[in-house]
């Protein structure tokens, strides 16, 4: 979150298990945040269990890959968001 404070990312690559401060933890605070709420969360997770997929979907998170996933599938949604990013902008 501190280097939140002076990037703005144009999508965001998180997963449940990270150090400090878990991904559902980061997405709602982004969430909550008015300058970072619009930006593209997608969460990568060997948890897919679908307690899990609920949860982030409730809290915001974008998009929801579990592991291993396909890296083209990947890739296409990072380039969706950032041509929608793009095409509103």
């Amino acid at each position: 979150m501190e280097k939140l404070q002076t990037v703005m990312p144009d999508v965001m690559l998180v997963d449940i298990e990270m150090p400090r401060m878990d991904g559902f933890d980061l997405t709602r605070n982004v969430r909550a945040d008015a300058r970072l709420a619009r930006v593209p969360v997608i969460m990568i997770t060997s948890r897919t269990a679908d307690k899990h997929q609920n949860y982030a979907k409730e809290i915001g998170v974008s998009h929801f890959l579990g592991k291993p996933y396909q890296e083209d599938d990947l890739l296409e949604k990072i380039s969706g968001f950032l041509r929608a990013r793009k095409a509103a902008a």
